[in-house]
């Protein structure tokens, strides 16, 4: 694998995060918090939740797939983590 195809991969998987990122935090957080306040998560409405906490995990739970997706990625083409001695 080249360091092109290494970079259309990483481009594309940033793609593909920043989009569930939008459609996480925008998407459930105001446009379809009217649908989703039908349902509850801990008492609060459902769109409320994705407003005030369900991004925030949403984002922290992207930034672990990005890590281990990278990990992979650089292990496919051997890229090796520098060891501290």
């Amino acid at each position: 694998m080249s360091s092109q195809d290494y970079w259309k991969a990483n481009l594309k998987l940033l793609s593909v995060l920043l989009f569930v990122w939008f459609i996480i935090s925008f998407g459930f957080g105001i446009i379809f918090s009217e649908f989703l306040d039908q349902f509850s998560l801990g008492g609060f409405k459902l769109g409320f939740w994705f407003a005030q906490q369900g991004s925030i995990y949403g984002f922290v739970i992207l930034i672990f797939v990005y890590v281990i997706a990278m990990h992979f990625l650089e292990k496919k083409i051997g890229i090796k983590e520098e060891e501290n001695e």
